[in-house]
């Protein structure tokens, strides 16, 4: 079967106006979508290509958790810049013009700018347990003084079920709708825009069989129009109605950042996560 984006699997290259076209046909569909603009693909590189990059990041070795708290559990990440060769050169062509050309055709945002930083990019790995709970993403650059547009998400779990738990969903601002929800199967792409209300994430613990972990690329893409004296937002999460999921604390965190010194607002923002796991946990 052709892949949807056929990135070829040795030279990781693909003509950049095929790249342009094949954006196109995605451009109506993903830019009348509601409450925010999002789309999935399934089989969208060539199975080769993701094959080799599962194969490389279920060879490293298991690392302790970056993210553990009421809002998320058990989520690593690891940075493409310390991933084997094949992955890396992965992460680089979806960085490249071609695939940033797909990108601005599809979305209709044009001037895409892509991460060297990766900043809270890279693979990202849930084990058994492990959850995402349903947020808006931070919307600056802090290093690039840019603004957050796209998120782009590739899974890497074969015969994935949804009874495996981790798919990703997509509510409402106002969190009184889920309004879809997408398995984390291989080769299934997610691609939405962001902003401060676009709700997301993966609530259901992680609950595969055999207890292997959820994985998926992720990589964000910013442009440059962030206006000075913009306040920059971190993640906000929000609680799903009838749900467990524990509050979120970023109110707070905006009016203690704007009075108090710096040092005085990291340890604020230290002890507000130990109180987002105490509130999950109840």
């Amino acid at each position: 079967m052709t892949a949807f984006y056929p990135l070829d699997p040795e030279t990781l290259s693909i003509p950049q106006q095929r790249a342009k076209e094949i954006g196109a046909t995605l451009a109506a569909e993903y830019q009348a979508q509601a409450p925010y603009h999002y789309t999935s693909v399934d089989n969208f590189l060539p199975l080769e290509v993701l094959e080799k990059v599962r194969a490389e990041v279920m060879a490293l070795p298991d690392q302790d958790p970056e993210f553990s708290s009421g809002n998320e559990k058990l989520k690593t990440s690891y940075n493409p810049d310390r991933l084997p060769p094949y992955t890396r050169s992965v992460f680089q062509a979806l960085n490249a013009r071609p695939f940033i050309q797909f990108l601005e055709n599809m979305s209709g945002i044009k001037g895409l700018i892509p991460d060297p930083y990766f900043m809270g990019g890279g693979i990202h790995r849930i084990n058994t347990t492990g959850f995402l709970d349903i947020h808006a993403d931070f919307n600056h650059h802090s290093i690039m003084n840019l603004e957050r547009r796209l998120n782009v998400l590739i899974y890497l779990n074969p015969d994935w079920q949804e009874d495996y738990g981790g798919s990703f969903e997509i509510w409402t601002n106002d969190m009184s709708e889920k309004v879809e929800s997408f398995v984390p199967i291989m080769n299934r792409m997610c691609c939405f825009s962001t902003g401060n209300n676009t709700m997301h994430g993966n609530p259901e613990p992680v609950n595969h069989p055999d207890g292997l972990p959820r994985l998926s690329i992720a990589l964000y893409y910013y442009t440059a129009t962030w206006e000075e004296g913009r306040t920059a937002q971190s993640t906000v999460f929000k609680r799903r109605p009838g749900s467990e999921d524990a509050r979120s604390y970023e109110g707070t965190l905006r009016v203690v950042r704007g009075v108090v010194p710096p040092v005085l607002y990291r340890k604020t923002n230290n002890l507000i996560r130990k109180l987002r796991g105490v509130d999950r946990a109840k």
